[in-house]
C-alpha cells in the first residue's frame, strides 16, 4: 500500500486533508512540523510528502532539501497560502513534484494521483536505465500570480538547473529576456556570462561574425582575431533574441551548432567546443513560420527542447495592480520621486486599457507619469496612453499639425519635464538614446535657460 505523509503546523487543515485523502487507498501519515515530520521520514520512507511551506522552526523548503538528501525518490508536492515566483522556482529548483494553493483541495487531490503515478513510472525508468547504462537579482524579476505566470515559474524552476535548449515566446513587451535571465541567474549557469543578441540588429555576414566570431583576414576590414558571442559565453547563456528573422542560410549553420555542439570562426578551421545553454525568443509564432516554409523544421525542434509562451498582459490583467506596486518602487528608487498614491479612477484606467505594448507599455505609461506629477499622487491628465492625444496646448488648432509637428510638440514637453534629462526623457518616449538625440537636432529643439 503507498504511503502519504502531510506535514502542516495547521493540525485542521492537516486532518482536513487526510479526510479529503481517505478514498484514494493510500496509508495517511501526519506530522505538525518539519523536524516530526523528518523522523517520521527517516523511518517510514512514504511514497509521496505533502508539505505546507510557511511552519515554525523548519520550513517547507528546508523540510523538502532534506527530503531529497534522505531519499531522493519520494515525491513532494509544496503547500501554500501566498504563492510568489522566488519560492515557487527555489521549490521546483529542490526537486518538488509541484507547487500548489493550500484552499484547492480537489486540485491537490489531482496533483498527489499524478505524483503518485509519476513516481511509479520513475521507478521502472530507472531499473531500465540501469541496466542499460552505468538573487538573476530577483529584485528585478516577473511579477504575477495568474495560473499562467505560476506554471512559468514552476518551469522556471525545472529549466533552470539543466542546460536544456529553451524556446521563450511571446509579444513583443511582454519580458523574454527578463525571463531568460531569471533562468540564467537562479540556476547552475548563475556564476557564468549571459550574453544577449539581437538578431535584428545587423546583417547576416555580420550577425555570423557576432555569433562565431572571425580569424584575422577573413574579410575586409577583420584586422585581427575576434571571438563571437558563443564563444564569450563560455558555460554560460547566449541569448537569441528575435530568432525568427535570421537568414535561411544562418539558420542552417546554427543547426549545425546545436547538432555538433562546436563551432569555426569565419574565415577559421579549428573547431571550437560549444558549451553555453541557448536560450531563443521570438514575438513570432515560429510554429507557424515553419508551415509557411519561413522557419526550418529541423532548427525549430532544436530550439524548443522546452518551451515557455508568455501571455500578453491583456490576458491576466488581475495582475496589473501587483505590477504597479512593483514598477512604482523600482521608479522612484531610480527617479528619487515618492509617487505612491494612485487614485481609483487611475487604476481603472490601468486596468481596463488593452496595453498592446504588453507590461513594457505599462512601465513607460507609469514612467512617465511619475516624472510628470507634481506630489506624491499619481493624476488622470498624466496617464498618457497610445490613444491619447499627446499636444497639450489646448490652444493649437490640432486638427491641422502634421505628425512631425505633434511628435516635435511631445518631445519637448518630456524633455521640459524632466528637465532636459535625456536618458529619463528616452525611457519615457521608448526611444533610443541616440534616437532622441538627432531628433532634437532634427527638430531645432533648445533648452530654455
Amino acid at each position: 500500500m503507498e504511503s502519504i505523509l502531510i506535514i502542516d503546523d495547521d493540525e485542521s487543515f492537516g486532518e482536513t486533508l487526510e479526510i479529503f485523502l481517505t478514498d484514494m487507498g493510500c496509508r495517511i501519515l501526519r506530522a505538525n512540523s518539519g523536524k516530526v515530520g523528518l523522523d517520521i521520514i527517516e523511518k517510514e520512507h512514504p511514497d509521496l510528502v505533502i508539505t505546507d511551506y510557511k511552519m515554525p522552526n523548519l520550513n517547507g523548503l528546508q523540510v523538502l532539501k532534506r527530503i531529497k538528501e534522505i531519499d531522493v525518490k519520494i515525491q513532494v508536492i509544496m503547500l501554500t497560502a501566498f504563492e510568489d515566483m522566488d519560492s515557487t522556482i527555489k521549490a521546483m529548483q529542490l526537486g518538488a513534484y509541484d507547487y500548489v494553493e493550500k484552499l484547492e483541495l480537489e486540485r491537490i487531490k489531482a496533483i498527489t494521483k499524478r505524483a503518485l503515478e509519476s513516481k511509479k513510472l520513475s521507478e521502472r525508468l530507472v531499473i531500465a536505465i540501469s541496466e542499460d547504462s552505468s538573487d538573476y537579482q530577483l529584485e528585478n524579476s516577473l511579477v504575477g500570480s495568474t495560473k499562467a505566470m505560476k506554471e512559468i515559474y514552476k518551469k522556471i524552476g525545472k529549466i533552470s538547473s539543466t542546460k536544456v535548449s529553451v524556446l521563450v515566446q511571446g509579444e513583443s513587451g511582454t519580458g523574454k529576456e527578463l525571463i531568460t535571465k531569471i533562468i540564467h541567474y537562479t540556476g547552475i549557469t548563475q556564476d557564468q556570462p549571459f550574453i544577449a543578441v539581437n538578431c535584428t540588429a545587423l546583417s547576416e555576414s555580420l550577425l555570423e561574425s557576432e555569433l562565431f566570431g572571425h580569424v584575422k583576414g577573413a574579410f575586409t576590414g577583420a584586422i585581427r582575431d575576434k571571438k563571437g558571442k558563443f564563444e564569450l559565453a563560455e558555460e554560460g547563456t547566449i541569448f537569441l533574441d528575435e530568432i525568427s528573422e535570421i537568414s535561411p542560410n544562418l539558420q542552417v549553420k546554427l543547426l549545425r551548432v546545436l547538432q555538433e555542439r562546436e563551432f569555426e570562426r569565419v574565415g577559421g578551421e579549428i573547431s571550437i567546443p560549444m558549451k553555453a545553454r541557448v536560450v531563443s525568443a521570438s514575438n513570432k509564432n515560429l510554429s507557424e513560420l515553419v508551415k509557411m516554409g519561413k522557419f526550418r523544421e529541423d532548427l525549430f525542434y532544436r530550439l524548443k527542447v522546452f518551451t515557455i509562451e508568455i501571455p500578453p498582459l491583456r490576458e491576466r490583467k488581475e495582475d496589473i495592480p501587483k505590477l504597479v506596486v512593483h514598477f512604482l518602487k523600482k521608479i522612484n528608487k531610480e527617479l528619487h520621486k515618492n509617487v505612491w498614491k494612485i487614485p481609483y479612477e487611475v487604476m481603472e484606467i490601468l486596468q481596463t486599457h488593452d496595453w498592446v505594448g504588453n507590461v513594457r507599455e505599462l512601465e513607460n505609461t507609469l514612467l512617465q507619469a511619475v516624472v510628470l506629477a507634481k506630489g506624491d499622487v499619481m493624476e488622470k491628465e498624466y496617464i498618457l496612453l497610445k490613444h491619447d492625444e499627446f499636444v497639450q496646448n489646448e490652444t493649437v488648432n490640432k486638427a491641422n499639425l502634421s505628425l512631425a509637428d505633434i511628435e516635435k510638440t511631445h518631445i519637448m514637453l518630456v524633455l521640459e519635464e524632466v528637465n532636459w534629462d535625456k536618458q529619463v526623457a528616452s525611457k519615457i518616449l521608448g526611444i533610443a538614446k541616440t534616437t532622441l538625440y538627432n531628433k532634437i537636432e532634427a527638430y531645432g529643439l533648445i533648452e530654455k535657460k
